[in-house]
């Protein structure tokens, strides 16, 4: 299935996508370069966006949920994948500990851990769950409305290991990511392995700092494929001491979303786009689609409402928020069904192992489709994601559309790698 694209210039896009295709082989060749250099994240999902003008990653997971959401296809994929990273990491591994969100009753959330459970127990390990939540004291057996079930226990911190009870691992898998901050209990583990790293929690990393690595991942692309690297990514601008509620900080909000809408005109003049510009302000640490505002217009900003500014105030787990990125918007003028539609790229390693597109029948082209209310369409990666077909006309293929998705990911995933990188606190630091 390959999403209807709603609107008349799907030009810049298929140039793009058969510019890719062309390009494939020194494409490939660079990713495997990179991959010497850098070490990719243990996983993560990337929202990508298309405008049928511009195609670009809008957020970059590193603690990604919703693996239930993949087609059933992607698991040998995933499999494979799994093995690869852990043959890297931990080549005689047994046990891999799971450590979830607290969040322990929502059922959807508890499907997603369940698949990371048998992707990972397919690749050969024994996978248990521990959680952060104080309120487990002892193994917790929660029940699925699918009729499956899975078994929480307690976290065993002993003098310089992290375990449960008769469970010693040598990797530890966070799919919780921090936001309330970085707990005790992981820190200063010994010879074990704790993925992602602590620095990649939400009470540490800035989505400024992602974008400012994918900017540079971008004008490399760029210059490979010979394009502008705009077409494939987001302008933004970052604030910190934002006080929605107070008012305070309003003053770089305004000056930055002026330039922003100025820049994003600019280039919309230059490529004949008649569209107008929005941009996105966003938590600069948030996830859960929590924290998030349209702005078309920096009048707006003058007028917000008290149940925006409410909205603006706190992020997952009731944690204020100060720092925002403002970004440039990108329509997605993608329908399935009729709906709005986003794709979502999921990979592990350095892989690509499945998608799906986020649908939402009640928001429009340039809001934030994640949501309550929105549904997912699972994409066919595993026999067409990696493997694009030469000769197709542009824009009706889907396995040359999710090739093309998979690698604007992949930029997203190597922008993270650089950002991990550079924001490790334990990294060597040579003069």
């Amino acid at each position: 299935m390959v999403p209807h694209l709603i609107t008349a210039l799907t030009g810049p896009i298929n140039e793009l996508e058969q510019r890719i295709l062309d390009t494939t082989p020194a494409i490939e060749r660079w990713f495997r370069l990179e991959w010497m250099e850098h070490t990719p994240p243990f996983y993560c999902s990337v929202d990508i966006r298309n405008a049928g003008f511009k195609l670009a990653p809008v957020d970059t997971n590193l603690f990604p949920g919703g693996w239930n959401n993949l087609a059933p296809e992607m698991l040998p994929l995933a499999v494979q994948a799994a093995m690869a990273a852990i043959e890297k990491i931990c080549p005689e591994a047994r046990n891999l500990l799971v450590v979830p969100e607290n969040h322990t009753r929502n059922s959807f959330y508890l499907s997603n851990v369940l698949q990371l459970q048998r992707i990972f127990h397919q690749a050969g390990l024994n996978v248990r769950f521990g959680s952060l939540n104080a309120e487990i004291k002892e193994p917790t057996t929660l029940n699925l409305s699918t009729g499956e079930s899975l078994t929480i226990e307690p976290l065993i911190r002993t003098d310089r290991r992290l375990g449960l009870k008769d469970f010693d691992p040598c990797t530890i898998l966070l799919n919780n990511d921090l936001s309330a901050g970085i707990p005790g209990m992981l820190e200063d583990l010994h010879e074990q392995y704790l993925l992602p790293p602590l620095h990649a929690g939400w009470s540490v990393r800035r989505k400024s700092t992602h974008f400012k690595a994918y900017e540079e991942v971008s004008k490399r692309f760029g210059k490979l494929l010979g394009i502008d690297p705009w077409l494939t990514n987001p302008l933004f601008a970052q604030c910190g001491e934002v006080n929605f509620a107070e008012g305070t900080g309003m003053e770089c909000l305004t000056t930055n979303v002026d330039a922003l809408l100025a820049k994003i005109k600019r280039k919309y003049k230059e490529y004949g786009i008649n569209e107008k510009p929005f941009v996105v302000v966003k938590a600069d640490n948030g996830t859960y689609g929590m924290g998030i505002m349209t702005v078309r217009d920096v009048k707006d900003l003058a007028a917000l409402s008290r149940k925006t500014k409410n909205k603006m105030g706190t992020i997952k787990d009731g944690q204020a928020l100060s720092d925002v990125i403002i970004q440039e918007g990108v329509l997605t003028n993608e329908r399935v069904n009729d709906a709005v539609a986003e794709p979502v790229v999921y990979m592990m390693d350095r892989y690509v192992v499945g998608g799906f597109y986020r649908v939402h029948a009640e928001r429009g082209v340039d809001e934030n489709l994640n949501a309550p209310g929105a549904s997912f369409v699972p994409l066919a990666f595993a026999d067409s994601g990696r493997l694009p077909q030469r000769g197709e006309k542009p824009g009706s293929s889907s396995p040359n559309r999710f090739y093309m998705y998979g690698v604007i990911a992949r930029l997203a995933m190597l922008a993270a790698s650089y950002e991990l990188e550079a924001t490790d606190p334990n990294a060597e630091v040579y003069d």
